[in-house]
């Protein structure tokens, strides 16, 4: 296990740190600008109108609310009648109008309100995706030093052809997919295939473009042309998965097209066929007013509203962000969940979690925190993962670390320093065992086979330290479970009625041992970012509603795929946070299960309220049409159903509600 130094250029250190997220300003949007707009006249006018006082303080904001939220989704219901279309924002904003017509301006002002900053919050959406997946093209850099036969130049990625020669020197990102000719190092390929620890990489090897190189230069041969990248393929799928995944609506729009004709073909024959028989023009206007006020689905998009905007703002509460009722709505339906293996069931950081003594350790009177303080004080030069790991067990357990001397690191092989006076290796058991062992340690009991014995027993990922070329110690690392995985995993499953499944890049090994740790049975490993998709594909190709767990750049891909997706925030990649329909701020596991149990609450509260307001309207349509429903009584009762609704779907506000949707997790 190599422990890379990186350089100390600027260049190297700039080319090393992250990148930077291309993000849309919120108030760069027009959706956004007109729907702040049309709230805060709505929030003006609202308390003046309340307070009985004059209308010309008032009148004029809530005129303001109606044009600056109402025009847009106007515009574009006129649109779709040339189209022979009728959708219910055009309703909502007739019906608004209608409103206001007969004094009722408060409740056509939060008609408009809702809708407007419904379609903001869709088009914000819409546009930090595309943000993101723009941002992930500078992942791989905008330049390669290209090898020629007497020297090298700097060229752009576009100028790369299959079969050129690159320099990638520490510290900088691959320009593209290609074999390695030449040169050893590390490369972080977490990116790409999802695996905690940067990979070792000799001639022969594979390589991606927008991996970062930690060790070593390594000479590539360009293999693929940039388009057909790993990493430009990861771009090509999350936009046709955005692009090709059914459009997602609320219950009620399901049904809005025949619902919008209706109300309008009955309030239109409500005025115009007792004007026919001779009925008086005001009397019948008024009538057919009412219907349409009456009739109006006020009722049925607070029916739907509240329930999932309450159940978003709970879950908000305790760290889970819910990007539209939309996707509230849809979580509750999800039949199947993948979970990505790091990062995501575990911390995405290596530790150790055993130190044995071994072969000649024994011998020279080191004990298993001897063993530690001595690999702890080689690696502390180090800026490796694993050294990291080493080191913060040894703080950890109050060892005092020696300074170190003569520190060297050997890209594939490990570390080498002076400690103490002692030559001390702490590195990969390929490497250092057939170097301890050419060297002559195989007396006593403490050859290499006695050590590879130990490090087959372990069954983690294996590090071996060797004392002046004796193998004395192994180090047993692995990539820390998070914890409740094991709870999350099952009660996932009973949520859904069939066991979630495990999809990771990571090996076939260490993907089944943490998949036997947590309770899950069936694993699919060693997956580049497509065979996720088609994973994801093949189960909903088969009827399954899949709800996918992840949290970096080669899972946003299945996230834009799937039914449903839920990013672990905070180590994140920006792809995946933008590209997922929710996101676990705090990285608790724990609460995807609950927030998916919370979904189906207020799924259920909707059809209760769905009820309710349908009875309330019928019963005011039916009475406006059999008889005279005098104008007051139609708004109050209409009103009244209104807030009936409302109140109902609020409760998913309460405390109590998140304790029962993790009660019934």
């Amino acid at each position: 296990m190599v422990s890379p130094l990186l350089d100390d250029r600027p260049a190297a250190r700039l080319l090393a740190a992250p990148v930077p997220a291309r993000r849309t300003r919120l108030l760069a949007l027009p959706e956004v600008r007109w729907a702040a707009l049309s709230a805060v006249a709505f929030l003006l006018a609202f308390p003046l109108d309340l307070a009985g006082a004059p209308g010309w303080t008032w009148g004029p904001l809530y005129v303001l609310c109606y044009v600056a939220g109402g025009w847009e989704p106007g515009w574009a219901g006129l649109l779709a009648l040339r189209e022979r279309s009728l959708d219910v924002d055009l309703l909502m904003v007739v019906a608004a109008v209608g409103a206001a017509a007969i004094g009722q301006f408060l409740d056509g002002g939060l008609l408009i309100v809702i809708f407007a900053v419904s379609g903001a919050l869709e088009a914000l959406a819409t546009r930090r995706t595309a943000d993101s997946v723009r941002g992930l093209l500078d992942l791989a850099p905008a330049t390669a030093v290209r090898l020629g036969d007497a020297d090298e130049e700097v060229v752009g990625l576009e100028e790369l052809r299959v079969g050129d020669l690159v320099l990638v020197r520490p510290g900088e990102r691959l320009p593209a997919d290609g074999t390695v000719v030449d040169g050893a190092g590390e490369v972080d390929q977490a990116t790409i295939t999802g695996e905690p620890l940067p990979v070792a990489k000799e001639p022969g090897d594979e390589v991606f473009a927008g991996t970062l190189n930690g060790t070593g230069a390594l000479r590539v041969r360009v293999d693929k042309d940039a388009s057909e990248s790993v990493i430009a393929r990861i771009v090509e799928m999350v936009e046709e998965a955005s692009e090709t995944k059914a459009p997602t609506q609320l219950f009620i729009e399901k049904v809005e097209q025949r619902y919008s004709v209706g109300v309008v073909v009955a309030t239109l024959a409500l005025f115009a066929v007792p004007l026919l028989l001779g009925a008086d023009f005001t009397s019948t206007l008024l009538r057919a007013m009412t219907f349409m006020i009456v009739a109006s689905p006020c009722a049925v998009v607070l029916a739907t509203m509240p329930p999932l905007l309450s159940a978003i703002a709970n879950a908000g509460r305790h760290g889970v962000l819910v990007k539209s009722a939309v996707v509230m709505e849809r979580l509750g339906g999800v039949t199947r969940v993948a979970l990505d293996k790091t990062g995501t069931l575990t911390e995405g950081a290596p530790r150790v979690a055993e130190v044995r003594v071994v072969g000649e350790g024994a011998a020279k009177g080191l004990g298993s925190a001897e063993v530690l303080a001595l690999a702890a004080a080689a690696e502390h030069p180090s800026e490796h993962p694993l050294a990291r790991a080493v080191v913060g067990l040894a703080k950890e357990r109050g060892l005092r670390l020696v300074a170190a001397e003569d520190f060297s690191s050997v890209p594939g092989r490990g570390v080498r320093a002076v400690v103490a006076g002692r030559v001390v290796q702490v590195g990969s058991p390929a490497a250092l065992l057939g170097a301890g062992a050419a060297a002559g340690a195989g007396a006593a009991g403490g050859g290499a086979e006695v050590v590879v014995e130990e490090i087959e027993g372990l069954g983690r990922t294996a590090v071996v330290v060797l004392v002046d070329g004796d193998p004395v110690g192994v180090l047993g690392v692995e990539d820390r479970v998070r914890a409740g995985a094991g709870e999350a995993v099952a009660a996932l499953g009973r949520l859904t009625g069939s066991a979630p499944v495990l999809l990771t890049g990571d090996n076939e090994r260490a993907a089944a041992k943490l998949a036997g740790g947590v309770g899950i049975t069936e694993v699919r490993a060693g997956l580049l970012p497509q065979d996720k998709v088609a994973a994801v594909r093949e189960w909903e190709a088969a009827g399954e509603k899949v709800l996918v767990v992840g949290d970096g750049v080669n899972d946003a891909p299945a996230l834009a795929a799937a039914h449903s997706g839920i990013a672990m925030g905070r180590a994140g990649s920006d792809l995946a946070l933008e590209t997922a329909d929710a996101v676990v701020v705090r990285d608790e596991l724990a609460t995807v299960p609950a927030v998916v149990a919370l979904s189906r609450r207020a799924r259920r509260l909707v059809v209760q309220n769905l009820v309710v307001a349908s009875v309330c309207i019928g019963a005011l349509v039916i009475w406006d049409l059999a008889g005279h429903l005098p104008l007051p009584l139609g708004v109050a009762g209409h009103e009244g159903s209104t807030v009936l609704v409302g109140l109902n779907g609020l409760r998913l506000l309460r405390e109590s509600a998140w304790r029962k949707a993790v009660r019934d997790a």
